[in-house]
């Protein structure tokens, strides 16, 4: 029993090290935001500001038009969201619940196209969508995910469904329901964690993309927070107190949205393992 305790405490004093090493960059980029210039790289380092430089933030957000950058990211993150919601769980419900001709080979042609780089498709995915008219729009960075939602969560969202009883469908069957009934009153209320999963996935990412925005966009009124936030490196590189209160605002949503949803994260996860 004593040598359990000490296995479990050196467990939890590991991963306490191992947490505190990822937080002191984060922790670094919150003080470095509330000091002045001279005072972020003084040795030895000053972990509270002193005094509090609030004006920080409100001089980097309005050094360039960060207010329309939100605004644009948002408009992408959420038709994303709905985008990719919608049609991974349809297609994962087809790859699990509903038995076809050429199912699991379909399936199997499908995982075997996430071992391709994103680099192998990249250059003709710009020139189909610039051959269509809509370079400096934002159809290429929101239309994909009406088609499938992502390899990845169709993967993660089919390892769930089969964890589900085949029961509810045929009871459901009994009574006189079609597919898409068991899979709009049975499926998604019961996969919730499930989709959260994915929902949190597709936000984290869609925020935090750069290299979609910097290929398909052009005009600066169609920047999102991720170029806004290069742009201001590059004009600001100096500018250290003010670059850190940028980057802070940039990384908020993130931060909030993976707390508020770090109990469905964890569920999710761990249900979606359950059976392959």
């Amino acid at each position: 029993m004593r040598e359990s305790r000490l296995k479990l405490g050196a467990g939890y004093v590991a991963l306490g090290v191992i947490s505190l090493l990822f937080i002191i960059p984060f922790i670094w980029l919150i003080r470095s935001s509330l000091m002045d210039l001279s005072q972020i790289f003084v040795m030895p380092p000053e972990w509270i500001p002193h005094p509090f430089h609030w004006d920080n933030y409100k001089r980097a957000l309005t050094s360039l038009p960060f207010g329309t950058y939100f605004v644009n990211t948002l408009v992408i993150v959420a038709s994303v969201l709905i985008g990719t919601v919608l049609t991974s769980t349809i297609s994962a419900f087809g790859f699990s619940r509903i038995r076809w001709k050429g199912r699991d080979a379909v399936f199997a042609v499908l995982l075997s196209s996430m071992m391709l780089p994103g680099a192998v498709t990249l250059i003709p995915s710009f020139l189909g969508w610039k051959e269509l008219g809509f370079y400096d729009t934002y159809y290429p960075l929101i239309v994909p995910s009406f088609f499938g939602g992502g390899i990845f969560n169709i993967f993660l969202l089919r390892q769930f469904y089969m964890s589900i009883p085949k029961d509810f469908d045929e009871a459901a069957f009994v009574d006189g329901a079609g597919y898409f009934q068991i899979y709009w009153r049975i499926i998604l209320p019961l996969s919730r964690s499930a989709v959260i999963v994915v929902a949190l996935f597709t936000f984290l990412g869609t925020w935090n993309d750069f290299m979609g925005p910097l290929i398909y966009l052009k005009s600066d009124s169609r920047f999102t927070l991720a170029l806004g936030l290069q742009m201001f490196q590059g004009s600001y590189s100096a500018q250290w107190d003010l670059l850190m209160a940028a980057s802070a605002v940039v990384i908020l949503p993130c931060v909030v949205i993976f707390l508020l949803g770090q109990r469905y994260f964890l569920e999710g996860i761990t249900l979606t393992g359950l059976k392959g």
